[in-house]
């Protein structure tokens, strides 16, 4: 049977599945199913292994709130859910038991600077005067860092690091609480704020948000790719004085997820 074609405009589809492993049932597998079981999802992984998409990328999930995660990007929404229902293929029927999932998309942010905004910053914070050849420069320069981080925003190329931090998030609308009742110059200035925070990270974190308002119970997930859990704490505590977060932000369960191929998950796991 072949799935829809669905694609977005821009961007791509992303998911995070979460399990847990039936141990009994497990137990009881014949010999050779849990090797053959390995083989199949190695192969996988192999297939889809791509920098961006569709890639598939294997985790054991650390503290006990699942057994393993999958990261999934795919452009069209039928390669998603395909690629879904090979991962729970290579397992034994009943063997894995879901735990949570979130699908959600790639997407620019509505407060991203402008060419206007380049203008005022390259007259204010760099004191060049348009029609000067600095100027002119200046301009380019970011136009190119804008064109670049778009590209990540859309099509985002991971680092394959050893910790990935997930959680997803919502803006507050509660009472004068009520994100979505300032106007738009208000919200862009509070997330250029939000923005530098993050950015003082950029060389300890890798940080991805993607767009979920319709598609889950959240309106975004956040995945924190990190060498250490020291800058994902740092990261998210520093955040949580910033108010946009303070003040707006609702945080569902994070998840924290070790980098293991197939091989080394299996003997992680113990299975």
């Amino acid at each position: 049977m072949a799935l829809p074609q669905v694609k977005l405009d821009q961007g791509i589809h992303v998911m995070h599945l979460f399990y847990s492993v039936d141990r009994q049932l497990w137990e009881s597998l014949p010999e050779g199913a849990s090797a053959e079981a390995r083989a199949k999802l190695q192969a996988l992984c192999e297939a889809n292994a791509n920098a961006s998409h569709p890639c598939i990328r294997t985790y054991a999930n650390v503290g006990g709130k699942a057994d393993l995660a999958f990261f999934i990007l795919g452009e069209e929404l039928g390669t998603v859910a395909q690629l879904h229902r090979d991962i729970e293929a290579c397992f034994p029927g009943g063997a894995l038991v879901p735990v949570y999932n979130y699908l959600s998309v790639t997407e620019l942010s509505e407060y991203m600077p402008t060419e206007e905004d380049s203008k005022r910053r390259v007259m204010g914070e760099f004191r060049l005067e348009p029609g000067t050849p600095e100027f002119d420069a200046k301009m380019e320069e970011l136009a190119g860092m804008r064109k670049d981080y778009e590209q990540y925003r859309l099509y985002p190329e991971m680092p394959d690091w050893e910790v990935m931090c997930f959680y997803p998030m919502l803006k507050r609308r509660d009472g004068a609480d009520n994100w979505y009742s300032l106007d738009f110059d208000a919200r862009k200035k509070l997330m250029a704020g939000h923005a530098r925070v993050g950015r003082t990270y950029a060389d300890r974190i890798k940080q991805l948000i993607t767009g979920s308002t319709g598609l889950d119970d959240w309106e975004w997930g956040v995945t924190l790719m990190a060498h250490q859990t020291d800058a994902v704490k740092e990261i998210v505590y520093e955040m949580r004085f910033d108010e946009v977060s303070a003040r707006y932000g609702g945080f569902g369960e994070f998840y924290i997820n070790l980098r293991l191929q197939p091989a080394d998950l299996w003997e992680h796991l113990r299975l």
